[in-house]
């Protein structure tokens, strides 16, 4: 039996989670009630995974490749962390915390010894989602991590995904008029372009075409939360955070039955960047013994 086959099961009066000691990858959340499963299935058709988490990059970087002073250091699309097993720190009926530490394969690719921590606690209604990253080297670490829950999109198999649409809140919760898309190149690699979307009452119709051009990603905090409403305008999923980014994404032109709600500290490569690996937009530093510790709320609302 491998790592993924393992799953830490999680529950209150309300909702019941699995988490899967490889990758700690929320692998189902389920209201008990009503047997509704949230998390996509992983069918490798359309996408294999369900919320893996990003570390130490979130994105790609230009080429495959990153540089710290005059080393190169190869790497490929969101880091590692999601494709290693994880180990079992703690677990009670409604949470669980998860390890991760550098070891010798990954100091080949990404030379800081940390330690990554990633936590899971049902609340109710809520299923909060906790990461802790410590610098348990001798020097400045930089880094980047975030989510990619991939939610249903439809949740009822015989309804269509184009009459769901996709609600976004500011900080205060309040309903976004509008947002601005920063554009995706070729490579999966940041352009200077930028797409303003109008809502309609903080809403996006999921069209058909709308992930044609992969992410939908929103910088500089425009965004506090994001949900899913059915075909009836009733939201039954909201992703809340703090992170200053968010992307929203689909597999392009396949019209996957879900919808990722992917809360960023960090992102991918501008296109012609050049610069070093503390150079990059959106990417975070710790102090040797230092920890960074941020979170997001995965609320069920029907």
């Amino acid at each position: 039996m491998g790592m993924e086959d393992i799953k830490i099961k999680l529950e209150n009066e309300v909702l019941e989670a699995q988490v899967s000691l490889h990758g700690a990858e929320l692998k189902s959340l389920k209201q008990k009630a009503k047997g509704t499963e949230y998390m996509w299935r992983a069918d490798p058709a359309y996408w294999g995974r369900t919320s893996p988490v990003l570390f130490p990059f979130v994105g790609g970087v230009r080429d495959k490749k990153y540089r710290i002073g005059d080393a190169e250091y190869p790497m490929g699309q969101h880091g590692f962390a999601r494709d290693k097993d994880f180990a079992l720190v703690s677990v009670t009926k409604q949470d669980a915390w998860f390890a991760l530490e550098d070891d010798e394969e990954t100091r080949r690719v990404y030379p800081f010894p940390f330690r990554l921590e990633i936590g899971y606690r049902l609340e109710g209604r809520e299923l909060l989602v906790m990461w802790r990253v410590t610098n348990t080297g001798t020097s400045d670490m930089y880094f980047a991590i975030g989510a990619h829950p991939a939610f249903c999109c439809p949740v009822r198999e015989w309804e269509k995904q184009t009459d769901y649409s996709i609600c976004i809140r500011d900080r205060k919760g309040e309903k976004l008029p509008s947002f601005v898309n920063r554009v995706f190149g070729q490579g999966g690699l940041a352009t200077d372009q930028e797409v303003t979307f109008e809502l309609q009452d903080g809403c996006l119709p999921v069209s058909e075409h709308l992930f044609d051009g992969d992410a939908l990603i929103l910088e500089s905090g425009q965004a506090g939360s994001v949900s899913l409403a059915d075909p009836k305008g009733r939201e039954y999923l909201r992703v809340s955070f703090d992170a200053p980014l968010v992307g929203i994404w689909s597999p392009p032109k396949k019209q996957a039955p879900f919808v990722c709600i992917e809360p960023w500290y960090g992102r991918c490569d501008r296109e012609g960047f050049d610069g070093e690996l503390k150079d990059r937009e959106w990417e975070n530093s710790l102090e040797p013994g230092k920890a960074f510790e941020a979170s997001y709320r995965i609320q069920i609302l029907r």
